[in-house]
């Protein structure tokens, strides 16, 4: 279940990633053009972009995490190999240090590594699951997924309004979006919705405001 919420709350950060992000680029370009062809470009650009970004970075991180955890892991492996004796010793030490009685620990100990001696230590030492290492691939394509569903909003709230309706039309339905992302993300991590949502809702609305400013003031230059 705690892994489940970690990549549910992780989904809803990247796409609130994309909401905001691509938000800002459609809406700084709206502030210098008025042409619908620029804009769909940019947002299009945008999306396409980040997404890809979202997924190698995600998939570059958790390749180090893996290949991380596999390097402990075989470590472990020579040491429980090499070393039985002293492994035993350790992982009874450290049932001990979490308040089991000296015969309970080694009690546990003997049983744990009689049944899976590396899965025990992995666990207690490493807070790490042999069988459940981390998968790059998985949480790639799931950041370039929430990040492309989060973006297609303001892509979308953009294009549908006439010229004068566009700006206002994103602003307003880029705000409810991340009201409803920050509450969300406020309740898989049981944190006060207020505070979340109104974090969310003012960020997003002040990069928004810095981009139109931005795209109005060079598209006045250029």
């Amino acid at each position: 279940m705690a892994g489940r919420l970690n990549w549910l709350r992780a989904g809803v950060l990247g796409a609130n990633d994309g909401i905001v992000s691509v938000a800002g680029i459609v809406v700084g370009v709206a502030g210098a053009t008025t042409g619908r062809q620029p804009i769909v470009v940019a947002g299009v650009a945008g999306l396409v972009a980040g997404a890809l970004s979202m997924a190698t970075g995600e998939y570059v991180s958790v390749s180090t995490q893996r290949d991380t955890e596999q390097a402990l892991l075989e470590k472990e492996r020579t040491e429980l190999r090499e070393m039985p004796e002293e492994e035993l010793e350790e992982l009874t030490g450290m049932y001990e240090s979490r308040g089991l009685p000296r015969p309970l620990a080694e009690q546990v100990a003997h049983h744990l590594t009689e049944h899976d001696a590396l899965g025990a230590h992995a666990e207690i030492e490493l807070g790490i699951d042999p069988d459940e290492l981390t998968n790059p691939w998985h949480a790639a394509f799931a950041s370039l997924l929430a990040f492309f569903v989060g973006a297609l909003l303001p892509v979308i709230a953009i294009l549908v309004p006439g010229h004068s309706w566009r700006v206002p039309v994103t602003f307003v339905a880029v705000l409810i979006a991340l009201a409803v992302t920050g509450r969300v993300s406020a309740d898989l991590g049981g944190a006060p919705r207020r505070a979340a949502v109104l974090r969310n809702v003012g960020g997003g609305a002040i990069a928004m405001v810095i981009t139109y400013a931005v795209g109005h003031l060079v598209g006045g230059v250029i």
